[in-house]
């Protein structure tokens, strides 16, 4: 899948020269956390975030240093934090740093960006316009999809069940797990022998889980660690 399948199109934006103000309404109107900032020519500029409005005057939780922080700070970023507290306008205070994506972004590069980079969610641009908007969430609904119409698959064999789940260990370079440890009955996956570590039994576990016509698993593992 791609940005394109799960992404929100309709997106709440804002300009540059709003009122900090105004979008404070429509993030609280809409119950949004962001919103991307749209120039007179239709381009990206910027995000607004919740993260920039943590530190406002008006609430008395703008960012304080001692003196002698200051005086080794550059005066960039002490001009950037007062900016972020005392901005009027949109453009003062929105964060221009921004990661962005295409519509044909995947799903796991979008999972990694949102991952890197320690934010909720992703523009999506084609030249330089907005053109959707991807969140945690979007992808979190995206899995939630997939799994229901894997619930609405037909029943599949025990054999069939086992074959996968042997093909898939035999990708995996981190166990020596094997066929003499696993036995599939009415979609039940039956796992027993020793694992070395924690992280295998864990990882073991969830490559069963993950093959399709699995209805359970029955961990018979013992432990070694």
């Amino acid at each position: 899948m791609k940005a394109a399948d799960i992404m929100v199109r309709d997106v709440i934006t804002v300009s540059p020269d709003e009122e900090v103000s105004e979008a404070i309404k429509l993030l609280t109107d809409y119950d949004i956390s962001a919103l991307p900032v749209i120039d007179d020519d239709g381009k990206l500029v910027g995000v607004l975030s919740e993260a920039d409005l943590l530190h406002r005057a008006e609430i008395g939780t703008e960012k304080r240093h001692s003196l002698w922080l200051e005086a080794v700070m550059p005066a960039s970023k002490l001009a950037e934090e007062f900016a972020k507290s005392h901005g009027r306008r949109v453009e003062e205070i929105m964060t221009t740093d921004l990661v962005t994506a295409t519509e044909d972004t995947s799903l796991s590069e979008i999972a990694t960006l949102l991952e890197r980079h320690r934010i909720k969610r992703i523009p999506i641009v084609a030249d330089g316009e907005l053109v959707g908007i991807v969140s945690r969430s979007n992808l979190i609904q995206a899995l939630a999809s997939l799994q229901m119409q894997a619930g609405d698959d037909e029943p599949v064999s025990d054999r069939k069940i086992r074959l996968d789940l042997l093909d898939r260990l035999g990708d995996q370079t981190w166990t020596d797990f094997g066929e003499r440890n696993i036995i599939v009955h009415d979609g039940v996956v039956h796992l027993w022998g020793m694992v070395a570590t924690a992280a295998e039994h864990k990882a073991l576990l969830a490559l069963a889980e993950e093959v399709p016509g699995v209805v359970s698993i029955s961990d018979e593992m013992i432990p070694g660690y």
